[in-house]
């Protein structure tokens, strides 16, 4: 598959819809509920994803969505998404895939449920929906998810849905959280990997 010469007409989506979520990009009117939802889940999530520090008021998440409008458009770094109940539309938590490479092309997904919908199967639909996404319409190579070793959650739903455990990186960073060093696993998918086991 050839994609565009120019970025900024790679053909996106406007949503992607499962069973039971829909995926699409942030809107502005979403800042108040995503807020809403870091708050909710602020010490949970902690210990994964720096940016919660830097979220503590509604203009921060403000800020965040327009950021992610700007990348939505120009097809550069990450192209984030909100994650959304599909009955109620209620907001769920965020995804998206960062862009690793164009020229392969390559992208890993990265996501966070706040925590009163953890459990219910919204992540692994949100990422097989991206997943899918990736291949078929942007031509993707290799999809990978990576998270911290101790993130059990994390890398259940990238063993559920069949993505390869490639490697634990030893001490490969330092947790932001607490200082110490820590572990990383990487998953990864390629076109020829059977997927989506039952």
């Amino acid at each position: 598959m050839e994609l565009p010469k120019h970025k900024t007409l790679i053909p996106l989506f406007e949503e992607l819809r499962g069973p039971r979520v829909v995926v699409r990009p942030y809107r502005l009117e979403d800042a108040e509920e995503e807020f809403a939802a870091v708050e909710e889940s602020r010490q949970h999530i902690r210990p994964w994803l720096p940016w919660v520090d830097q979220t503590l008021t509604i203009d921060d998440s403000r800020d965040f969505i327009l950021r992610t409008q700007a990348n939505w458009l120009t097809r550069e770094q990450d192209l984030t998404v909100g994650v959304f109940e599909a009955s109620s539309g209620r907001y769920l938590g965020g995804s998206g895939l960062h862009v690793r490479g164009w020229d392969v092309p390559a992208f890993e997904i990265g996501y966070w449920l706040r925590t009163s919908a953890e459990g219910h199967g919204y992540m692994a639909e949100t990422v097989k929906l991206l997943t899918d996404f990736a291949f078929a319409s942007l031509g993707a190579q290799r999809v990978t998810i990576r998270c911290d070793a101790r993130n059990t959650r994390s890398a259940a739903v990238a063993e559920r849905l069949g993505f390869v455990c490639e490697a634990r990186l030893r001490n490969e960073m330092r947790s932001h959280a607490t200082g110490e060093l820590r572990d990383t696993l990487v998953f990864s998918l390629i076109p020829s990997d059977p997927r989506w086991p039952a």
